[in-house]
Order: structure tokens, then C-alpha cells, then sequence
């Protein structure tokens, strides 16, 4: 089954194509001939899945797929959550995302300590976290939609050469002590977010079949 699938990330498509496996043959934008940031808009992640998977299928009219990932840190309140990409710059840099994550988990827990040297009640800072992807389906004008988590922690420094995105910094529960870019490819599609939601998906696919 051919799919067009909503990202220019070679990564993502990569670990797409993985997860599916065969019987799926994924397109990248370049190759549809979108060259231009597809919109998100929403205020969360379902809501800018939805949006970029209905503007991928107005533009090319083929069945077609998109994912919006957020990573979730509890002591931030949540954030970066939708501005994942975003969280330091449009440029969307992922160094930058990753030492601003770092650097305000590290004021925070100054913060805390000096609380409690001046013997103010104060909580540990929790850098609890986790992965967050919502896959929406377009397939012949139904609209079906996916999800998945990854529940870890947030590391003290980036650590590992593999993956993408905010990889180096995220330590699953499954792999205590290694960050995601730290496990091999096949390790991490096992376990992740965006792997539940894929495979979610192809299971949906196989029965509708």
C-alpha cells in the first residue's frame, strides 16, 4: 500500500518505514512535490495531526498520513508539548531545544536546593517526562487517528549519536541509564511513542484489508 506520509524528517521517515515493514510503500513530501512548512496551528497534538494530515490529502488526494509528537516534562508543566520543534527557535534546532530543556530543568533544581538551604519546604525537581505521538489516517477520505506514549526521564546531559530530536536527552523506563540515542534503531522502534501509533495503525490496515 502506497502512503504519503506528512514529514521532510529523513529520520522519521526511516523509522517509519521500519515499523510498517512491507506491504507499505512510504512517500516523503519532496516526493509529491511539497516543498512548504505544512501548517500546525493547534493548540494539541491531535489537533495539529488532523490539521497537517487534511491538508496533505486536499493538496495530493492520495491516502496519506501525519504525526504530531510532543515531548512532555512535568516539572516545565508540560512543556515544550506542542511547540516540541519549536521550543527554542523556529529554526527548529534540536541542540538548542535540548539545552533549553537542560538548562531550565537545571534553574529549577537550584532553585529547590537553595529553598531548602535556607530551610524552606520544598519538593525534588521531578524530571519525570515522556513522549507523546498522535498519528492521523486519511486513507480513500476516512479519517482514522493513532496514539502512542513513552514514559522516562529527562537525562543530565546528552549522551549517544543515534536517533533524532530530543533522543540524546530522553532515558525510557524500558532502558534505565541509556538515552534513546544511546539503543540501537530496532531497541528504540520496539518501545516508542511514535512505534505504538504506527503499528496501531498497520494492525487497522491489515483487518481493514
Amino acid at each position: 500500500m502506497k502512503l504519503v506520509f506528512a514529514t521532510g524528517n529523513v529520520g522519521k521517515l526511516r523509522e517509519a518505514s521500519e515499523i510498517l515493514g512491507e506491504g507499505f510503500e512510504l512517500v516523503s513530501l519532496a516526493e509529491v512535490g511539497i516543498h512548504e512548512d505544512i501548517p500546525e496551528t493547534g493548540k494539541t497534538l491531535r489537533a495539529n495531526s488532523l490539521q497537517k494530515a487534511k491538508y496533505l490529502y486536499e493538496k495530493v488526494g492520495c491516502n496519506c498520513f501525519a504525526d504530531d509528537t510532543g515531548l512532555e516534562v512535568d516539572a516545565l508543566g508540560g512543556a515544550p508539548g506542542v511547540y516540541t520543534a519549536r521550543y527554542a527557535g523556529d529554526d527548529k534546532d534540536f541542540n538548542k531545544n535540548m539545552d533549553k530543556v537542560l538548562y531550565e530543568l537545571s534553574v529549577l533544581e537550584s532553585e529547590s536546593r537553595m529553598a531548602a538551604a535556607l530551610g524552606l519546604k520544598t519538593k525534588p525537581v521531578s524530571r519525570r517526562a515522556r513522549f507523546k505521538s498522535v498519528i492521523t489516517l486519511i486513507i480513500n477520505g476516512e479519517v482514522k487517528m493513532f496514539e502512542g506514549t513513552l514514559e522516562g526521564v529527562i537525562s543530565r546531559e546528552k549522551s549517544g549519536n543515534g536517533g533524532f530530536g530530543y533522543d540524546p536527552i530522553f532515558i525510557a523506563d524500558e532502558f534505565p541509564g541509556q538515552t534513546l540515542a544511546d539503543i540501537t534503531e530496532e531497541e528504540k522502534n520496539a518501545i516508542s511513542h511514535r512505534g505504538k501509533a504506527l503499528r496501531a495503525m498497520a494492525q487497522w490496515l491489515h483487518e481493514k484489508a
